[in-house]
């Protein structure tokens, strides 16, 4: 089997894949009085057609080393996944060559960060490393065949 080891999750890093929401640089403006920091538009969300909906994801942990055997993407639009938790999970992203995923890059995120996959970027499927596996979802609602999946005929065990 194919190796990938982990990395942390950094904007710089990521920037090809999606964006990194965090709040890392300081608020934008201090709003409710001054007491609330607004982050403001952390992600570049991209619909062709359809509307952004919000959904809940209740996802199962799963365990590092991880099998990954299947990536998919979404052609019509981005997806970001924001954690209803804390909890650090594992992201695995990759460019496309020739309709289906190049060598897929895995990183690991830090508490307090969500991220935004731009569309078209081949995504491993929501992979919580703990319980609770509990994320909204900001993607695209709408007609049209919007996932394509590709399963590798050759697995990559993913390992911090």
């Amino acid at each position: 089997m194919k190796r990938i080891s982990t990395r942390p999750l950094t904007a710089e890093a990521f920037g090809n894949f999606g964006d990194v929401l965090d709040c890392s640089g300081g608020a934008d403006q201090i709003i409710n009085q001054g007491f609330c920091g607004r982050f403001h538009d952390r992600a570049g969300l991209e619909f062709d057609g359809g509307r952004a909906g919000i959904s809940l994801f209740h996802a199962q942990a799963r365990e590092l080393p991880y099998t990954l055997d299947l990536m998919e993407r979404h052609p019509l639009g981005s997806q970001a996944f924001i954690p209803m938790h804390q909890n650090p999970f594992l992201v695995i992203v990759a460019q496309d060559a020739d309709g289906q995923p190049n060598t897929p890059v895995a990183f690991v995120t830090m508490a307090g960060q969500a991220i935004n996959i731009h569309k078209n970027i081949w995504h491993g499927v929501l992979t919580p490393l703990s319980d609770p596996g509990l994320f909204a979802v900001v993607d695209r609602i709408g007609d049209g065949n919007n996932l394509q999946e590709h399963n590798f005929d050759e697995a990559y065990i993913v390992e911090l």
